[in-house]
């Protein structure tokens, strides 16, 4: 039986990669997000992620539409470059309302059926910035933070039902997020950083997801796994 997905955040960037490589493995992906994805999927959804409500209210979409749900993946985000000193309430909420919030709801969201099933995997895509970040982007480095937090806590509650949570934490991947943000010199900087001498591709982090939601991964949970190019390593 081919999986049933769920990727929030699956209309580009590092999410339609993730999409992409799912239904090239025969899954069925449900792609929550605000726009219509750019690659094929099952089944769109839309959703505003910043609502509770309607996050809760997509993911059952989502899974009355596939029948169930074998694999969910965080993946929607927002980055914002901003001095901490400058960072207002606004942008403290948005950030963490999108990246950590929003996570928290579609986990609890989809979790009872993986409960009920004894079984199925939930991949969060976080960030290096968890580990590393804070300079420049504290609120949003916090919120992948929270990210991990929530991934550690997930596996220690629902291992005992079979249900694996994992994240990944990419380092510098180019994508349109924080486009506005760098320039080539950032990107030959950072570059540099890799013992690899490149940055990431999102086909690097959707390799790594798709193998935490394969049987091949079944005994990982818990983990954040830096897909950085050896940037951090530990």
């Amino acid at each position: 039986m081919s999986q049933r997905v769920i990727v929030t955040g699956g209309s580009g960037g590092i999410g339609a990669a993730i999409v992409e490589r799912f239904l090239a493995d025969g899954a069925r992906v449900a792609v929550l997000d605000r726009r219509e994805p750019t690659a094929a999927a099952s089944v769109f959804v839309a959703v505003d992620l910043r609502d509770p409500l309607d996050t809760r209210r997509a993911v059952g979409e989502a899974i009355a539409m596939l029948g169930g749900a074998d694999v969910l993946v965080n993946c929607a985000g927002i980055f914002q470059h901003i001095p901490l000193l400058d960072i207002t309430v606004d942008d403290w909420d948005r950030v963490l309302d999108i990246n950590a919030r929003a996570t928290l709801v579609a986990m609890q969201a989809v979790a009872p059926v993986m409960l009920e099933a004894r079984g199925g995997s939930i991949v969060n895509i976080a960030s290096m910035a968890a580990k590393l970040g804070g300079g420049g982007e504290a609120h949003y480095a916090a919120s992948k933070a929270a990210v991990v937090a929530l991934t550690r806590a997930g596996a220690q509650e629902w291992g005992c039902h079979g249900v694996t949570v994992n994240a990944v934490c990419p380092g510098y991947v180019l994508t349109d997020m924080g486009a506005d943000t760098r320039s080539e010199a950032d990107i030959a900087a950072w570059s540099a950083k890799s013992p690899l001498g490149r940055l990431g591709v999102p086909e690097d982090v959707a390799g790594v997801t798709h193998f935490l939601a394969s049987p091949a991964g079944a005994y990982l949970t818990g983990q954040a796994i830096n897909v950085t190019g050896g940037m951090l390593m530990h």
